[in-house]
């Protein structure tokens, strides 16, 4: 009944759901049960995200709407949750957190959300010395520090402002100026979600850490019990292939999920739809694109029937073509189109190749023209014989003086 309830909600409201859960486990402890629900509402987010394609690989954080902005921390939530999850495998669960934690610091880092000395420090290979680790440590603490504080300062704004807009809405009615507060609400929520998101990077990479050590310290523990224990070598040796394959094909899936979305939604409207909680995902949907009917109200809205209520309709119609389908019915019918001539184009290939190999190759002219040889020798020694019996010019007496 809990998973069809939560098919039934739309992404904004299963992100602020789960967004809550996350919120007061971080404040205090939960019970393993509302855990493993908020990772169930953000797994049910990371499937919508999915399917509706709202990220790709070729855009910026530029290229973000304010509204689709927020999604960018679920595999960080998710992370989070995965890691408070308390079971006897200790381990599978900090690797599952690790992989959601790389992949939303790999999807910053596409975004250019990540900044540049962790950039640096990566492309290095991370800090060795001491003092290295040292100075990352205070340069995050840093960053982490002024990012509490510019949202704290934009929760204050916030709050001044409705205080303000309502004081004055009480006064006296101001109509001047509104366009100018929506668009700073707009800017301000940008850049708290921009801040929010610099803070979870901050946090995801100081929990990184932590569980690498953590898992280093376990994995060390197991090993030293299995090799005390009764089990040989040869099956730890085939549990670590297991384990490296295993976390392969998790980041491998997980990855999976921003960089080649599955069976995309094409329809523009039914992906709002989606969006605003209209719509399942699972709903089929069809791209018709209905042509509009300009004319008498009268006509036009009681759907006419008759050839002469047709003609009537169709009075005062615009000056220029109506189009007959969608844009994404046209992207379709082209790439149906190319699919089409793609096939066929391997196949004309193909029957070309088998009927080269099916000719026999094609005989040489001087293996055609070996029968004619004898007739062409006999012809050329005739005119031989005759220019011996007929000399030049021997026709010509008369018309020579002498002659």
């Amino acid at each position: 009944m809990g998973e069809l309830k939560m098919q039934a909600m739309s992404l904004p409201a299963l992100f602020e759901q789960a967004r809550n859960i996350h919120t007061i486990a971080s404040e205090s402890t939960l019970d393993q049960d509302l855990v493993r629900k908020g990772c169930e509402l953000l797994r049910q987010c990371e499937e919508m995200i999915s399917k509706l394609g709202l990220f790709s690989l070729n855009e910026t954080k530029e290229d973000i709407s304010n509204a689709n902005l927020k999604y960018i921390l679920v595999p960080y939530y998710f992370a989070e949750l995965t890691e408070k999850i308390a079971e006897d495998g200790r381990i599978k669960v900090l690797e599952a957190s690790q992989a959601k934690l790389k992949e939303f610091i790999s999807f910053c880092e596409t975004m250019e959300l990540v900044p540049e000395e962790e950039m640096e420090t990566s492309k290095q290979g991370g800090a060795n010395t001491f003092a290295d680790r040292r100075a990352k440590k205070i340069a995050r603490f840093k960053r982490q520090r002024a990012a509490e504080s510019k949202l704290l300062e934009l929760k204050e704004r916030k709050e001044r402002r409705g205080r303000s807009t309502k004081a004055s809405a009480l006064s006296t009615p101001v109509e001047t100026g509104e366009d100018d507060v929506l668009d700073d609400d707009g800017e301000e929520e940008r850049e708290a979600w921009l801040t929010t998101i610099s803070l979870a990077l901050s946090k995801a990479f100081d929990l990184l850490e932590m569980l690498n050590k953590e898992e280093e310290m376990l994995s060390a523990i197991k090993e030293k019990q299995l090799q005390d224990g009764e089990k040989e070598l040869s099956q730890l040796v085939l549990d670590e292939r297991t384990k490296k394959v295993e976390t392969w094909h998790r980041d491998a899936a997980a990855r999976a999920h921003y960089t080649k979305p599955a069976a995309p939604i094409t329809c523009a409207t039914f992906a709002q739809d989606v969006i605003e909680g209209r719509a399942q995902v699972s709903q089929a949907h069809e791209h018709k694109h209905q042509p509009l009917l300009f004319g008498p109200a009268s006509l036009v809205g009681r759907n006419p029937t008759t050839e002469r209520e047709k003609i009537a309709a169709q009075v005062f119609q615009p000056h220029y073509r109506l189009p007959t389908m969608s844009i994404e019915e046209a992207g379709l019918t082209e790439m149906n189109m190319m699919n089409e001539w793609q096939e066929r184009t391997v196949k004309l290939m193909e029957e070309a190749n088998s009927s080269w190999h099916r000719d026999a190759p094609k005989s040489r002219p001087a293996e055609e023209d070996e029968e004619d040889d004898d007739a062409a020798q006999d012809k050329a020694r005739a005119w031989d014989d005759w220019k011996d019996d007929n000399p030049r010019g021997a026709g010509n007496k008369k018309l020579t003086p002498c002659g």
